[in-house]
């Protein structure tokens, strides 16, 4: 079980000693100074933590609190390329740290050795950094000629973070380092179509990992007997509001799975195609006939054996992946790490490394906090962890009252920091705990028809 000694050590670790060390083997620390690596690392970190908008003399003041005397001015003129490697590589030993939170009791998920959700997202950057960071070059709206794009992986039942994996905004999420590392045998993979790959499918499947994945509209279906499904969606409508079949994916792999679905409302397809449609237009297409015949269902794939997961399950879980959107938002509607009051790339940049390195230690304390609860609030647990982010720094280098800081955080976390029960439009976690009741929830709509919550 993880303790507040456990994450006290480990942070005590990451920002002194080893930030210290990053600090001279980048060339940030030259010679003698009064801000260190360390000192430097700590003051961004816990300074945007505490507020994601805190101007240089905010921040000066968290470097007070950390006994380290520098000003708003010499702290601005201290970001550069060396802050910026320094601060990167601190933020890559973070995420290598191994901390984990007694698993959430959800009986569908402990089927599972682990449940495991990955996605990308992209922070855009000044044109100054395309060098560093090369961008889309302005093909799609919103990219420029530079971003940075982090790779995520979380594991729901424990709540371990791989990553922020560091990556140009032009790279592929298929070609990520995450999507080709692989998982424990008995675990259950959920990608968005980005990660869709039926060699990597076939992989997860000789290794015993499971997966389930939104249909790829452009990939091969057979039946179990190898005849190809020349029009999925007419084939899906001879069978019914609901489907639970075995058919072989791709033209080549052939891979044997279950394919999952279930009708949608009328009011929803048109949803769905209207933003099909939309999104074609934005990039001069028109979405073809079978993506829109196919955006009436929801449609799946999975190697998950029937005997584990229903097709009413299976319809729950998919909702799951979402988790790593929430994670994202959280990231950025709170966090802000992809905001700054500067126009400075090297600060902007700067900036960015140390607010992931800050959600990277709130992710920490929130395992240590309230992960065992399947109603936990992330966003309301945020904003206590930003309450006490400069009692943090001022106990930093006293041990003892830093693990009792943490101790009062844990405390607080544990209260309050909950969803709020809903009747109506029941969450992902009250789905969750239903598919293991012999009823289903009062009120709660037809799972086929529903989408995932927008907020934490």
């Amino acid at each position: 079980m993880i303790t507040p000694a456990d994450v006290r050590a480990t942070l005590r670790q990451i920002l002194t000693t080893t930030a210290d060390q990053i600090g001279r083997e980048t060339g940030f620390v030259q010679r003698r100074s009064k801000l260190s690596g360390s000192g430097f690392v700590a003051t961004l970190l816990f300074g945007w933590l505490t507020k994601p908008t805190a101007t240089l003399g905010e921040l000066a003041q968290t470097a007070a609190a950390l006994q380290v005397p520098v000003s708003p001015q010499a702290l601005d003129q201290r970001f550069g390329p060396t802050a910026a490697a320094c601060l990167e590589e601190v933020l890559t030993t973070a995420v290598q740290a191994l901390v984990v939170a007694e698993p959430v009791t959800i009986p569908v998920l402990e089927r599972f050795t682990g449940v495991y959700v990955q996605d990308s997202s992209s922070i855009p950057l000044p044109a100054a950094l395309a060098a560093n960071w090369p961008g889309c070059g302005g093909r799609t709206p919103g990219a420029g000629q530079a971003s940075l794009k982090i790779q995520v992986r979380l594991e729901l039942r424990r709540g371990q973070l791989s990553g922020p994996d560091l990556e140009a905004g032009r790279a592929q999420d298929r070609a990520s380092a995450l999507q080709h590392t692989m998982l424990p045998a008995g675990s259950l993979r959920l990608n968005d179509l980005g990660y869709f790959s039926l060699a990597v499918l076939r992989a997860c499947d000789q290794a015993g990992v499971y997966w389930l994945s939104r249909y790829q509209v452009q990939t091969v279906v057979s039946d179990s007997q190898g005849r190809r499904l020349e029009n999925l969606a007419r084939w899906l409508t001879r069978q019914g509001p609901t489907v639970d079949q075995p058919i072989l994916l791709g033209a080549q792999e052939r891979l044997a799975c279950r394919l999952v679905a279930a009708r949608l409302p009328a009011a929803l397809v048109n949803r769905r195609r209207h933003k099909l449609r939309a999104a074609a237009k934005r990039e001069g297409q028109t979405p073809s006939q079978t993506k829109l015949a196919l955006a009436g269902w929801n449609l799946f794939v999975t190697n998950v054996p029937v005997e584990l997961v229903t097709l009413e399950e299976a319809l729950v879980l998919a909702r799951v992946r979402w988790q790593i959107e929430l994670l994202f938002k959280l990231w950025k509607s709170h966090g802000r790490i992809d905001q700054s009051r500067s126009t400075k790339p090297w600060r902007i940049l700067c900036e960015v490394y140390a607010k992931l390195l800050a959600m990277v230690v709130q992710h920490w304390l929130l395992l240590l906090s309230c992960w065992h609860a399947p109603d936990r609030s992330l966003f309301r647990a945020a904003q206590t962890v930003q309450k006490l982010g400069l009692a943090l720094a001022g106990t930093l280098h006293d041990p003892a009252s830093l693990t009792a800081t943490i101790a009062i955080l844990q405390r607080c976390l544990v209260s309050g920091c909950r969803l709020d029960k809903r009747r109506g439009h029941p969450s992902t976690y009250q789905r969750l705990l239903a598919t293991a009741a012999p009823v289903p929830l009062p009120g709660a709509p037809d799972l086929a028809s529903s989408e995932p919550e927008r907020a934490a």
